[in-house]
């Protein structure tokens, strides 16, 4: 079962270019586009997601000035959030 596991791993990682992540390839929404959808203000959305596991954060950080910060959050993401405040 080593054997097998590591011939898996050898190619998994011999292979440029192989597809590891599908999460790279799915939807991603902006803060805008979920604050039409679920009616909510953009800055509750920008701090609900803000630091949830998965979402891409762009960011320019200038020296004394302000952060700009461009979220992207996934569509997987964007439904475990959904989940988890729908339960509240």
């Amino acid at each position: 079962m080593d054997e097998a596991m590591s011939r898996r791993t050898r190619t998994a990682v011999a292979a440029p270019g192989a597809v590891r992540d599908e999460a790279a390839f799915e939807r991603h929404y902006s803060v805008e586009e979920l604050t039409e959808l679920w009616g909510m203000s953009d800055d509750f959305v920008r701090r609900l997601f803000l630091y949830e596991p998965g979402v891409v954060i762009f960011y320019r950080q200038q020296p004394g000035k302000r952060v700009y910060r461009t979220l992207r959050i996934p569509a997987s993401v964007a439904l475990r959030v959904h989940r988890r405040m729908r339960r509240v």
